[in-house]
């Protein structure tokens, strides 16, 4: 029997993308200017993500979540982003990082505790970087201290995603300095858990609706119940959970670039010069045949690597040539769109400028280009 191709979608998946591109168009297109503006998420959409089971896409019906494929994870990422990158950003994080480590490495005790909460109630947000240790992740300074009955986490994490609406945070600290990256341990860490604060918010260029904000930990006392996954093993959980959340981020900017591409096609149909519609005249033609094809090479990508995570196997490679060419073609995509539009497109009574501004944080999180191309460059040698 032949294969189908990547694109194609089963009745599950369809459902799926049909449900999140209505909710995107009734629900998000309305507020995505005004919360833009304000750099302000609004909590009753987080509701309705939760209702709608977008928080929990891939948790186990037993734990409250939809039940659902890590496949279709990304096309909700996908088709909230072409509305909205920031909406696409707070259901990726969600998603890919916080749920998808919990039920890799989780107890039971943890799971029982925390799954039913992260599928219902809970946002989650994923905690690793810090000032010094961006693309350096291991270059933590972050210390957990031994003490009875838990740890003590001293430090302060920067540029932490859904921070200001998280209820439970995955931090990443050094119980063993000595060790280096192998004393790397990662702790749930509760929002309301003494000596633990969420700090000051970036005011950023793009995906200004989605949080991001410096935590600062500081005699913050842990139970040892709350460690995830063993002791000094934090390293191994912290990359395999980024290599998922790259296909997350390759999603999102499939859908920024599709909805800076939907943008300018119907201008192009629309926009009239020397008498006629610019859609006619090749220049313009050719351009948008260039953004479809950049477009369509990136999909592929993404699903690849994402069909290829859920059927088991190895996929960090893909996962990281989905992001880095996603990333590029998303930049390239939304400027060609915005200059598209001419001079209307350098202002904000256009969507376009927004579609350029939210690209650009695709080359940046979750491992820059830089160390896209690394980590591709080692695998093939």
């Amino acid at each position: 029997m032949s294969q189908p191709p990547l694109t194609s979608l089963n009745s599950d998946e369809e459902l799926l993308r049909q449900s999140v591109r209505q909710l995107a168009g009734s629900r998000l297109q309305p507020l995505v200017e005004s919360m833009d503006a304000s750099a302000h998420f609004e909590p009753a959409l987080i509701e309705e993500f939760f209702r709608a089971g977008l928080m929990g896409i891939e948790l186990p019906e037993e734990f409250g979540g939809a039940g659902g494929s890590f496949f279709e994870a990304i096309l909700a990422v996908e088709e909230l982003s072409r509305v909205d990158a920031s909406a696409g950003v707070v259901v990726d994080v969600q998603n890919t990082l916080v749920n998808n480590a919990l039920l890799r490495w989780a107890s039971q005790e943890q799971k029982a505790r925390y799954l039913p909460r992260l599928a219902r109630e809970w946002v989650g947000a994923y905690a690793l970087s810090e000032p010094g240790a961006g693309s350096d992740a291991f270059g933590l300074v972050t210390r957990a201290e031994r003490v009875e009955g838990g740890y003590r986490l001293q430090g302060r994490k920067l540029w932490i995603t859904n921070a200001a609406e998280a209820r439970l945070f995955i931090v990443f600290a050094n119980a063993n300095p000595d060790a280096g990256y192998r004393g790397i341990t990662a702790f749930l860490v509760e929002r309301e858990q003494a000596g633990f604060q969420v700090g000051r918010k970036e005011n950023k260029l793009g995906i200004r609706a989605s949080s991001t904000c410096e935590l600062l930990l500081e005699g913050c006392v842990v139970p040892e119940a709350q460690v995830l996954g063993e002791p000094g093993k934090g390293y191994k959980i912290a990359i395999e959970t980024l290599n998922e959340g790259r296909i997350g981020i390759g999603a999102q900017m499939v859908g920024v670039a599709q909805g800076a591409l939907d943008h300018a096609l119907a201008y192009a149909r629309e926009r009239r010069q020397f008498g006629r519609p610019i859609a006619d005249f090749q220049g313009v033609q050719f351009q948008l045949a260039e953004m479809r094809t950049e477009l369509e090479a990136a999909r592929l990508l993404v699903y690849n690597a994402a069909r290829r995570k859920q059927a088991g196997e190895s996929f960090t490679q893909e996962a990281a040539m989905a992001k880095y060419y996603s990333s590029q073609a998303a930049d390239h995509i939304t400027s060609r769109a915005l200059e598209l539009f001419g001079g209307y497109g350098f202002t904000r009574d256009y969507p376009v400028e927004k579609y350029f501004r939210d690209a650009k944080i695709g080359k940046i999180y979750e491992g820059t280009s830089n160390m896209q191309l690394q980590t591709i460059a080692k695998l093939m040698l």
